[in-house]
């Protein structure tokens, strides 16, 4: 029961507004502690699938400056050279679901690596480990310059690694899901980015800043929730927008799923003795299909570049 009811907090915590704001030389050290979020669940499904996992995974420093971002990378078990996919983690930090599913898109045939952009950002130095309950405020504080240089610098690690074929993608889900479609204005090397329940870059009354748009190169693929009217709302502005600027923008909604449904569709099945049982299973249900259908599009999307 503990885990359902911690699941719908997190459930919850990341479906707060805070969730899709926009924040507006490399060293490879593999010995490099792994963090782990502190969001009230263990995710012990996610690290118990990742722990089974038989393909190569390791944590490396990149370099950004003076900054080190501690970054998870998974390796496909491929004969060829593979696209390289950057994972932008939710508010919650480098989750162990997160790592699960970089560990997932290397399944699937791709290098993927999860930078943790809290990486520094902790007590001594420490990055989404080390801050405990404060990771959404620390995420929250990003200086969005910072995030743009982290993720150029592990976009460019990626890229140059000998089972990379140089094409990276970038991908991310909840605040991550905005920090992808607002990556894609500030580097036109991507090849496409994957919006999952993100945001477009936009001002205060949800007007999408057409300045920022205009500086996209790659396609833009949305994956989005149908019981999620926060995120919903912008998406006709930001579909309109990216029209007039003849950007590709192709969002897709999966009705029935919540916001955060590729993880709450991943979760177990909730157990028959929680309260409200019925109401949960129908839940985990449409967030399990809608999850499965979005992995579909996904790889299918993924293998055409």
């Amino acid at each position: 029961m503990k885990s359902i009811l911690s699941l719908l907090t997190l459930v919850f915590l990341c479906s707060v507004p805070a969730c899709a704001q926009d924040n507006g030389n490399h060293h490879h050290n593999a010995s490099a502690a792994a963090p782990t979020a502190d969001m009230g669940e263990t995710q012990e499904w996610a690290k118990q699938r990742l722990a089974k996992s038989p393909r190569h995974r390791e944590w490396v420093k990149v370099k950004n400056g003076t900054r080190e971002v501690n970054s998870f990378v998974v390796y496909p078990e491929n004969k060829n050279k593979a696209t390289a996919v950057v994972v932008i983690h939710e508010i919650f930090g480098m989750s162990d679901w997160v790592q699960s599913l970089t560990d997932e898109l290397a399944e699937a045939g791709y290098v993927a690596i999860a930078p943790d952009l809290l990486s520094g950002m902790g007590p001594n130095g420490g990055g989404t480990s080390s801050l405990g309950q404060g990771v959404g405020q620390a995420i929250r504080d990003l200086p969005p310059d910072q995030i743009t240089a982290d993720l150029n610098a592990v976009a460019d690690y990626v890229s140059k690694l000998p089972a990379s074929n140089g094409k990276v993608v970038v991908t991310g889900y909840c605040w991550g899901g905005s920090q992808s479609f607002r990556y894609a204005t500030n580097n036109p090397k991507i090849k496409a980015a994957f919006v999952f329940y993100g945001s477009a870059p936009a001002a205060a009354d949800g007007t999408p800043i057409q300045e920022a748009l205009e500086k996209i190169a790659a396609p833009v693929y949305g994956f989005y929730a149908g019981n999620d009217a926060r995120i919903n709302a912008t998406l006709t502005k930001t579909a309109v927008a990216m029209a007039e600027l003849k950007k590709t923008f192709d969002p897709v909604t999966y009705e029935g799923a919540g916001h955060g449904f590729m993880r709450a569709g991943e979760a177990p099945e909730p157990d028959k003795a929680a309260p409200d049982y019925e109401k949960l299973l129908t839940a985990w249900k449409a967030n399990k299909k809608a999850r499965d259908e979005a992995w579909v599009r996904w790889k299918k999307l993924l293998a055409a570049i």
